[in-house]
């Protein structure tokens, strides 16, 4: 349940994301094992035809949507190296 609320914020502070993304596929810090991971998480995203609820049912469809890609950028968060995620306050 702490996970979800934790998902939850992140959606309030996504503005956060750009800034720290861009940081984080043209730092030298980041390995390029991690960006090609984080790369391919984002990429599957957006390719993976599947929904687990069909889009066409209007805002319900787009929850599913919508918690994938936090699922994604979260992990991105957790890959990412400590001082770049306390440069951006990122958890």
């Amino acid at each position: 349940m702490k996970m979800f609320f934790k998902r939850i914020r992140m959606i309030f502070h996504a503005k956060k994301f750009l800034p720290f993304l861009i940081e984080f596929f043209t730092s030298r810090v980041v390995p390029v094992k991690q960006k090609i991971i984080s790369a391919s998480l984002i990429i599957g995203y957006f390719l993976f035809p599947f929904d687990i609820i069909p889009d066409f049912l209007t805002m319900i469809g787009v929850v599913d949507d919508i918690g994938v890609l936090l699922i994604v950028l979260q992990q991105i968060i957790k890959m990412a190296p400590a001082e770049l995620r306390e440069k951006h306050k990122i958890e």
